[in-house]
């Protein structure tokens, strides 16, 4: 199970960066218009929609200083609890994005015939990094070795 949350965080490492900016833009933008509207359409004990859609329609195209009004305001606790509705939807969505983004299995990614068999450097005892039959790139198989130096191929030829 570690390689899928490795394989996906190897993955979605731009897509993290992303998804923050993003959210920050989200309650920027949109939260608190909304939950500034709504603290002011509730100020008179129930909610009116009049009120509701015109302060949304000013806080919309003002987001900064609607942030400044929540302060001001005392919308605070609204603007909180509706940015955590938010997050937690927003944290679902990416959630269910992440996991569909791990790897199958332990092999997925890894092309097949590379050095990635072997870990630091350890196929440098029996294979060249400078010369010799082209295995992968970086490895070759020195042909000034003593000993067995037979190459099998295994694959297929593709002509077009």
């Amino acid at each position: 199970m570690n390689y899928k949350i490795q394989g996906a965080i190897r993955r979605n490492r731009k897509n993290f960066i992303i998804f923050a900016i993003l959210w920050i833009f989200i309650a920027i933008v949109f939260v608190s218009p909304f939950a500034y509207s709504s603290h002011m359409a509730g100020l008179s004990g129930k909610m009116d929609l009049e009120v509701f859609f015109e302060t949304f329609g000013k806080s919309i195209t003002n987001p900064f200083g609607t942030l400044g009004n929540i302060f001001a305001q005392g919308a605070v606790g609204t603007y909180f609890s509706t940015l955590l509705i938010v997050t937690i939807f927003f944290s679902v969505f990416f959630f269910i994005g992440f996991m569909r983004s791990a790897p199958k299995n332990e092999y997925s990614d890894i092309e097949h015939g590379s050095s990635d068999w072997s870990q630091r450097g350890e196929q440098y005892q029996i294979l060249s990094r400078d010369k010799g039959i082209i295995l992968a790139e970086g490895n070759y198989l020195p042909v000034d070795k003593r000993g067995n130096v037979n190459v099998l191929v295994v694959g297929r030829i593709r002509i077009w």
